[in-house]
């Protein structure tokens, strides 16, 4: 686990003038805690620009609570299971965790892990919140397990207007066959045509997951019986495997990094991924940020609706933390809008609000990353709205609370190198798939 140190570079005078007097944090319950206090906080995200805005935050509430310190822990999208489990095993927990998705929130919840946090809600207001942005943290005995951070837009396809223009392509591809058209046409020059990921890791499990619906087909029925042997399915691992020879070879242990990296480079024509693109070319390959844009994942054909993966990243409290209180009124004033606006300026488009107040704040919008593609953050911003994980795959579907195990297992990404990479049998590798998630679910 790698703490962040934070030079005390800002004033308390500075810290506090940007914030109003009457804060969220002012609404919570009176809370008693020790006067020297220390919270650890943990995320998965933690890219500098993000630290730095952190850092802004932290200086901001320790200056407003004498003898109060907040320690900043990272952790990441492929280790913060294990991490969690031997943290919630020993007892010695982080005070808050931000970043990570609402199925892992709505795990660790159900197995008595997590404190509620319905007054943090009450505290932020329910009203400010875009409609229905809690729903996916609301656990089976009508509590919130958590709240969101922030949505993100996980899946959308990222493509180069300049390589489409070359290729004599019109239009961004819709369905299946038309990006697997363009692909082929754009790969050339040692541009390859997408970074899909075939590694065993989360990435390729939520991907094809998205894959999956984006067939039409589920891995769950609503009442959270097991449908994944489908000719859906077995429709999403033919084509998979079909777009592998537009993959980079190394596209065979590529998670989130990876594969962002291949689209930022100039190394892919399309991309998968959320709205990191946009600062990430920014920064890293000017010469490509007039030409990038994004769209829905395409899907076998436009009769079936798009489905797009919001992992709804979550703010929540373990159950043992030995300031569960002060926690919590951290938590509410991670929401104060100057703090809030700098940590999502710190990925533009990337992590999007979840309080409509915010996203109307004119603050918000003046971010130059935001303002130059305003068409696709708005874009992103609305399929994000719309969009599903494993743990809250429909509108219809109950809350899914081992989505994170099945997950953390890597047998969906089992699956996909075992059908794709190893040329295995499908009917024995969906079997094995399925009595794999059928063990976690009955465990």
């Amino acid at each position: 686990m790698k703490e962040i140190a934070f030079p005390n570079k800002i004033s308390r005078r500075t810290v506090l003038s940007g914030f109003a007097a009457a804060s969220a944090v002012t609404l919570l319950p009176r809370m008693s805690y020790a006067q020297d206090a220390t919270l650890r906080w943990w995320s998965t995200q933690a890219a500098p620009e993000q630290v730095d805005a952190y850092r802004f935050q932290i200086a901001a509430f320790e200056a407003a609570h004498p003898g109060v310190k907040v320690v900043f822990e990272t952790t990441s999208d492929e280790g913060y299971a294990a991490q969690l489990a031997a943290a919630f095993s020993s007892g010695e927990v982080p005070d808050i965790i931000t970043h990570l998705p609402s199925f892992a929130a709505q795990s660790y919840y159900a197995n008595g892990l997590l404190e509620p946090m319905d007054d943090v809600i009450a505290a932020v207001g329910p009203d400010n919140y875009f409609p229905g942005a809690n729903d996916v943290f609301r656990a089976a005995d009508g509590k919130y397990c958590a709240t969101g951070i922030g949505n993100t837009a996980a899946n959308m396809l990222w493509i180069r207007r300049d390589l489409m223009a070359n290729a004599g392509i019109a239009e961004i591809p819709e369905t299946w066959d038309e990006l697997r058209t363009a692909c082929q046409k754009m790969q050339t020059g040692g541009v390859f045509g997408a970074p899909l990921p075939f590694g065993r890791n989360s990435m390729t499990s939520l991907v094809f997951i998205g894959f999956i619906h984006q067939a039409g087909g589920q891995i769950f029925t609503p009442d959270l019986e097991i449908a994944l042997d489908s000719a859906e399915t077995r429709n999403a691992l033919e084509f998979y495997r079909s777009m592998r020879e537009f993959c980079p070879s190394g596209s065979t242990n590529y998670s989130w990094g990876e594969s962002l990296t291949a689209f930022v480079s100039g190394a892919t024509a399309t991309g998968i991924y959320g709205g990191r693109v946009l600062a990430n070319v920014n920064a890293q390959n000017p010469d490509i940020a007039d030409h990038i844009t994004c769209a829905v994942y395409p899907r076998m054909s436009k009769e079936i609706a798009p489905w797009t993966f919001n992992d709804f990243p979550a703010i929540f409290v373990p159950a043992k933390s030995k300031n569960k209180d002060l926690a919590k009124k951290f938590a509410a004033f991670l929401y104060e809008p100057e703090g809030y606006i700098k940590q999502l300026h710190a990925a533009p488009g990337h992590v999007l609000p979840v309080l409509k107040t915010i996203n109307d704040n004119p603050l918000y919008k003046q971010d130059p990353i935001i303002s130059k593609y305003s068409a696709e953050v708005d874009l992103m911003a609305n399929a994000a709205a719309a969009g599903f994980n494993l743990g809250f795959e429909s509108a219809a579907h109950r809350s899914n609370t081992k989505a994170g195990e099945i997950i953390a297992s890597n047998a969906i990404a089992d699956l996909v190198q075992r059908v794709i990479l190893n040329n295995d049998n499908v009917d024995t590798a969906l079997a094995d798939c399925v009595k794999a998630i059928d063990g976690i679910m009955k465990a």
